[in-house]
This record gives structure tokens, C-alpha cells and sequence, in this order.
């Protein structure tokens, strides 16, 4: 742990908007995120995997390292994540380039770590559309902020057609977190 910690803030300096949080994400957030996931989600994409505590999370849960595609741009963290989780397949590149790595509407669960809100809205458009290529019909991205509001402008959801639930306030994290689930608006009885 001292040494995800270590190589997460030499990674913050050295990159802060692109890590934009200040510690890995703790075990109660990535319980958070992975809630309701499991074996039956089949294959699960995520995004900005960092040092691997969402990962964690996600097989905790119940998803087989096997079904898990991990997306991280950093060369150290998507070493690392490499060695940790041996048999996923893990790719060095931007979530924008998610539909090179799975194919169109394989994908159950799509779980992001990225900071959203710190990207502009050309690149928040471009790793939303990746998403929705990959994911199945009636699959979930998971995102998490700590803002108080969506992650997702409620102007880029109309946009791409999304529908956002709140779910869990995760106190238990620095800073604290809440997720929320993202689906399409045709995925969802919208009253």
C-alpha cells in the first residue's frame, strides 16, 4: 500500500489533472463502485484503473479477472496493474480508445475512475461515445465525483442520450465520494 501511495503522488505532481485526486481510491468507494456487479455482468471495462483499488473492488465483487478490460494511460500505473492482475487485459492508451479494445456491445459494465470534470467537454463527448459502443444493451457506466453534483453535465447526458442514478455517498474516502450510475435513456423506464 505504501508504495501505491508513493507512485500515486509522484504521479499527482507530475500529472495532476490527469490524476486529479490527491489518494487512490479507498476499498469502501471501490465496494461502492462494483455494488450489484459480479459474474452475472459478464465482461467489464474500466477506465482510468489507476493503481488497481477499483479492480480490486470488481473482483471482490465477483467479476473474473478474465472479464475485466482495463484502460489506463499512465505507463507506471498500467505496468503495475500489469503485474497485479495477471490475465486481464490491460491496455495503455485513453478511454476515448476503448472501442479498439472490445467489441461493439460486449462489454456489461463500463466502471470509470476518470476525472470528468476536469476535461474538456470535446474529451468527456469522445470517452462517453467509446463507452456506449462497448456497452451491452442494458449495461451501466459507474463514475464517481466528489463534487455535489453528476459527474456528467446534465446538457452532455441529453446529448448522449443518458439517464444518471445517484447512488452511494462514500464517506470513507479522501476526499469523500458519491457514485452514480449512467445508463441509456432506452435502457431505462423514465418517469
Amino acid at each position: 500500500m505504501a508504495h501505491d501511495l508513493l507512485l500515486f503522488a509522484r504521479n499527482f505532481v507530475t500529472s495532476p489533472l490527469q490524476v486529479a485526486a490527491i489518494s487512490p481510491s479507498s476499498r469502501y468507494l471501490a465496494r461502492a463502485m462494483a455494488a450489484g456487479l459480479g459474474a452475472h455482468t459478464g465482461r467489464v471495462m474500466e477506465f482510468g484503473a489507476g493503481t488497481g483499488q477499483l479492480t480490486k473492488g470488481l473482483i471482490a465483487a465477483g467479476v473474473a479477472v478474465k472479464n475485466l478490460t482495463l484502460i489506463e494511460m499512465d505507463a507506471d500505473f498500467a505496468r503495475l496493474l500489469t503485474q497485479r492482475f495477471a490475465g486481464a487485459a490491460v491496455h495503455r492508451a485513453g478511454a476515448q480508445e476503448a472501442a479498439s479494445f472490445a467489441a461493439p456491445g460486449s462489454i456489461g459494465a463500463v466502471v470509470s475512475g476518470l476525472p470528468l470534470l476536469s476535461m474538456p467537454d470535446p474529451v468527456v463527448e469522445a470517452v462517453l461515445r467509446a463507452a456506449l459502443i462497448v456497452l451491452a444493451p442494458g449495461g451501466e457506466i459507474r463514475q464517481f465525483t466528489y463534487g455535489p453534483r453528476p459527474p456528467i453535465s446534465p446538457e452532455m447526458m441529453q446529448k448522449m442520450g443518458l439517464v444518471s442514478l445517484r447512488m452511494k455517498k462514500v464517506w470513507a474516502n479522501v476526499p469523500p465520494a458519491r457514485v452514480y450510475a449512467f445508463r441509456r435513456t432506452g435502457d431505462v423506464a423514465v418517469s
